[in-house]
């Protein structure tokens, strides 16, 4: 089956509201449908409904981005009114804060932890549905989408964990998946946030990436897809769009590639989704990124270092970082007492297990009592944020690893 008419069968099953059987998932997509029947954001379209407390907040960074984050300062059952150990949620590529909400309360991250004890907050990054907005630059201006992960790492985390800490006066335990992972630790290897953070748990973290095996992520990667559509002048990657739609054709048309279950195909085959929860991700995820943001990872699959953007020329390079080619990302300079939770899956396409295990072996001189590895293998890439049985099978682990470091 070809990508297009795999996309309009996608589409037709889409607009006929497929339900999921299983309890509570039906209530959650009435709660979502409002995000399209108005303009309400999160916190009064999903949270609130729920019976959970919910505070919206802007946060502008320092190269001028507004970013919105949402607040959920206690759970349902209201808990004691003493101070309650901080969250941030980062989500990853192609996603925004929704990732943490998907599934029913009790098997979603952000309600799990709320009603555990946490004062959670949740990021929406740069670019995606709710945080599209600048000081002085529109979306439509290319100089908008003219970022890559790296100013995620310099910006957008300095300054969500900055205004949590002031709001709190308390340091955080961070949370992230996928990108959420590969911005925290770039920005730890340099020395950044540390002095903010407990401890940081990394769902499918993503740091080296040559040996990933997702077949649609390496034929994009290897063909240099990025740079052929940053060089058109194409700055905005919105995977629903007309360019997204055909960059994922032409990757598809490629020999080797099978796009008939394009989610297999992208992130490994997930386990433990129900169908209802696919449903919605597809239908109210997939959010725009930077093309930038891809030219990156290609990069960083070819070259198998972790470095920041490479801007094509010596000249570039030098007007950006006062040197010929980009500077490295070190992970060994990660402090060694900063605990961290590394939770990485067996069917992974996109965080492989090789890759992962290059991330550890730059870590073996961490503290011992502060690195914990888990391996699932089981689980794919969204399993970690939205498989129905993630609770047992992770976030119990990670509500006690940070009790421990909290």
């Amino acid at each position: 089956m070809g990508f297009r008419c795999w996309l309009l069968v996608i589409t037709f099953v889409l607009s006929l509201g497929f339900q999921c059987e299983l309890a509570g998932a039906h209530g959650q997509r009435q709660l979502l449908q409002s995000l399209e029947a108005a303009d309400d954001g999160v916190c009064t379209a999903v949270v609130s409904p729920q019976g959970y407390e919910c505070r919206e907040y802007e946060v502008k960074t320092q190269d001028g981005y507004i970013l919105t984050m949402n607040r959920i300062p206690q759970g349902r059952g209201g808990g004691s009114a003493g101070k309650r150990q901080p969250v941030l949620l980062q989500h990853g590529v192609f996603m925004d804060g929704l990732t943490w909400l998907l599934n029913p309360p009790q098997q979603s991250l952000a309600f799990v932890l709320a009603d555990n004890g946490f004062d959670v907050w949740i990021t929406h990054g740069r670019g995606t549905r709710w945080s599209r907005r600048h000081e002085s630059l529109d979306t439509s201006d290319p100089a908008y989408w003219a970022w890559s992960w790296d100013e995620l790492a310099s910006y957008d985390l300095p300054a969500t964990v900055g205004f949590v800490f002031q709001q709190t006066g308390q340091k955080l335990q961070y949370v992230g998946h996928s990108m959420g992972t590969l911005t925290a630790l770039s920005a730890f290897s340099e020395g950044k946030l540390v002095d903010k953070i407990k401890s940081a748990a990394l769902l499918t973290p993503v740091a080296y990436l040559s040996y990933m095996t997702t077949p649609i992520g390496r034929a994009a990667a290897s063909a240099f897809s990025g740079e052929m559509l940053e060089a058109l002048g194409v700055a905005e990657f919105d995977p629903k769009g007309v360019v997204g739609t055909n960059f994922l054709e032409s990757v598809c048309a490629m020999p080797g590639v099978n796009c008939y279950d394009l989610m297999a195909s992208f992130t490994g085959l997930n386990c433990c989704l129900n169908d209802s929860t696919v449903d919605m991700y597809l239908k109210y995820e997939l959010q725009p990124t930077s093309v930038r943001t891809l030219v990156h990872f290609s990069q960083t699959f070819r070259r198998g270092v972790i470095t920041k953007y490479d801007h094509g020329s010596s000249i570039a390079n030098m007007a950006a970082y006062g040197r010929s080619s980009p500077p490295e990302y070190h992970m060994p300079n990660i402090p060694h007492d900063l605990p961290l939770l590394l939770s990485y899956g067996g069917w992974d396409m996109l965080s492989d297990v090789t890759d992962v295990q290059l991330l550890l072996n730059d870590l073996s001189n961490h503290d011992a009592d502060k690195l914990v590895a888990q391996l699932v293998m089981e689980y794919a890439h969204l399993d970690f944020v939205m498989g129905v049985n993630a609770k047992q099978v992770v976030y119990d682990g990670l509500i006690e690893f940070f009790h421990k470091h909290g």
